[in-house]
């Protein structure tokens, strides 16, 4: 685990600052409103401690030992004292609540919107080194104690601030001395629970970056449980699952132990400050004759109330805590760096003017050209799309340090077929990457239609090609908006004639509600050789120039293969298509194939070329060794 994690917030001012902005930033009138709200309400509390010293003085020693007492002055100063109460205590806290759980949901709404929204702008490579868990856990834990925090922690402790401010001056008020004793033992007490506090805090941190892990861990186990069950793995995977929730269990437990102590430690401080206090007080009220009985059960209360205070104060210190760890881990996930995109050359619906020229249209006309606006300010031209690639002296490294393709040269003209074939690992696949531009080369040149990918806007380029993975990925929805998913403005049409290119439309029409039927769960109940049609009949409704087929066939039965080929055969038509197959079978009408091994082309020709070679791919075909 990575140990920014271990500690709590590494800055929490900064943290801080920024979250006020976050959730504050739109919401100042609300804001004042519960300003107002929290000073009345700390008025209130320390008037209602103060009232006891009138109360007793005032009201109810002038009636000892009295014959017919007067119960007037009683019953008026309680009458006052309830009215008082009601509008500064009752009706204030009432608005707190109602206000700041509107505030906290709005804030909390604003900024999962925000991390989903930068969660799609980020670039592949960050899925590929962070756990989809790790990440869930940003959207569901950390923004769960960010609202408690909002919604609760801030304006207990906020209130409770500005109560022990006014609880302050009425102490002294009441008797300086007995205020600095208050003052010195509330010292005490505030290292105390400092202390404690910061315990609690490091291990809050702790914990939730030890959630993320096993949020992670769980999911992993969910989506491989036919495999952990095909190869009888469960109880190795209980004893793994077994040494992270211990590690959870250990940072939890360290964690809530140090919170929950910190409520009866600051309850037996006080207790013992009040005992002190009671002792001071009566030799105050022997030595000093003006100093009364009620004003020492006034200050009583008041230091009960102050003590109350700063208890609350230290318990939601945790919450804040925690919800500072969750809040820097929801801003590591804002401040990830979005897919750089420097492309300037754009696909747009284009025409053929009768003088042959080509011009932007503003209607849809099945004619696409690239849309090149130069940078040294001459005229703007337009490239139609064809589908000719381009690979030139390539190389690649996910990691700056190990590079995994070497010196790649191939060319693919429109409505070729380019085959790549090699063990695993051996790079076809991430030269598919480079061509979606998931990640940028090192070195060397792609051109698509002669112009460098680089200058392509990566959404444009996208738009022109179509992937068919062998991992099929179905979203929730029915079965026409996950084929619709490869061009939202498909027709009804459009979505069954993919079908059929697909060979999709046939067990389609058998299921109970056919292009309606609701698909969960990534294609529950589905074969995976359906699910496969599904994702080609998406790629064919796009109608993409350049199809790049990542092992399509590789899940599906030799039958279905027979289908899914020939449809195939006529979506490849006029296009350029890139197939990466374990299944030679499927490669042997290519217009060319690369054979390709560590990272570099060993061999490359037609199927008859190689094998007249009788190199690797004549051994790979005829079973003198296998791909691995």
């Amino acid at each position: 685990m990575s140990k920014k994690y271990a500690i709590r917030a590494k800055n929490p001012s900064k943290t801080i600052k920024r979250l006020f902005a976050e959730v504050f930033s739109e919401h100042k009138a609300k804001l004042a409103l519960v300003f107002v709200c929290i000073v009345l309400s700390a008025y209130g509390t320390s008037y209602a401690a103060s009232f006891m010293q009138t109360l007793i003085d005032d009201c109810i020693s002038p009636m000892i030992g009295v014959a017919n007492p007067s119960l007037e002055p009683l019953i008026r100063a309680l009458a006052e004292f309830g009215i008082l109460i009601v509008l500064t205590l009752v009706i204030p806290t009432f608005i707190v609540q109602r206000v700041m759980i509107k505030i906290a949901q709005g804030a909390i709404f604003s900024i999962r919107c925000k991390m989903f929204k930068k969660m799609e702008s980020l670039p592949i490579s960050y899925f590929d080194t962070h756990t989809h868990g790790e990440t869930m856990s940003r959207f569901s834990n950390d923004t769960d104690t960010l609202n408690q925090m909002v919604g609760q922690a801030l304006t207990q402790v906020a209130t409770a601030t500005l109560t022990l401010i006014f609880l302050f001056v009425s102490m002294i008020m009441n008797s300086w001395i007995l205020t600095v004793l208050v003052v010195l033992f509330s010292i005490i007490t505030v290292k105390t629970m400092a202390h404690i506090a910061s315990r609690s805090g490091r291990y809050f941190g702790q914990q939730q970056a030890d959630l993320g892990v096993v949020n992670g861990f769980i999911e992993e186990m969910m989506n491989g449980q036919r495999v952990i069950k095909v190869f009888t793995h469960e109880e190795e995977s209980k004893k793994d699952f077994d040494r992270i929730n211990e590690k959870l269990f250990s940072s939890m437990s360290k964690a809530n132990g140090y919170s929950n102590s910190i409520g009866p430690v600051g309850m037996n401080l006080g207790n013992i400050q009040y005992v002190l206090l009671v002792l001071a007080g009566s030799i105050l009220i022997i030595l000093m004759p003006g100093y009364t009985v009620g004003a020492l059960a006034a200050f009583l209360l008041l230091s009960r109330n102050m003590s109350n205070n700063v208890n609350q104060i230290s318990q939601q210190a945790n919450s804040v805590l925690l919800a500072l760890a969750g809040a820097e881990r929801i801003f590591e996930l804002l401040d990830e760096e979005a897919e750089k995109d420097e492309g300037y050359v754009t696909l747009v619906n284009a025409k053929v003017n009768e003088d042959g020229s080509i011009s932007e249209s503003a209607e849809r006309t099945g004619f696409w050209a690239w849309k090149h606006i130069h940078q040294d300010k001459s005229p703007t031209t337009y490239v139609p799309l064809k589908g000719d690639i381009v690979m030139k002296d390539v190389d690649f490294g996910y990691v700056p340090e190990k590079t995994v393709l070497h010196d790649i040269s191939l060319y693919a003209k429109p409505g070729q077929k380019i085959a790549f074939v090699g063990a695993t690992g051996a790079g076809k696949t991430t030269i598919t990457n480079l061509l979606n531009r998931f990640y940028d080369i090192q070195d060397g040149k792609i051109r698509f239609d002669g112009i460098n990918i680089n200058k392509i806007k990566k959404d444009d380029l996208r738009h022109s090609l179509g992937m068919i993975l062998q991992d099929t990925n179905l979203f929730t929805g029915s079965i026409k908006d996950n084929i619709r998913f490869g061009r939202l403005d498909a027709s009804d049409d459009d979505v069954i004639r993919a079908a059929k290119l697909a060979n999709a439309h046939d067990f389609i029409m058998h299921l109970p509600d056919g292009y309606d039927t609701m698909i969960t769960n990534n294609g529950e109940g589905l074969s995976q050789g359906q699910r496969q049609l599904l994702s080609i009949a998406r790629a064919a409704v796009a109608d993409p120039p350049v199809m790049v087929m990542d092992e399509a066939t590789s899940s599906i039965d030799t039958h279905t293969e027979a289908l899914v080929q020939a449809g195939m055969d006529r979506i490849m038509q006029n296009r350029t298509v890139f197939v990466i197959a374990h299944r030679l079978s499927t490669v042997r009408n290519s217009d060319a194939i690369m054979v390709l091994d560590h990272g570099r082309i060993i061999e490359r020709g037609t199927h008859e070329q190689l094998l007249e070679q009788k190199g690797v791919y004549y051994q790979l075909y005829t079973g003198a060794f296998e791909l691995s």
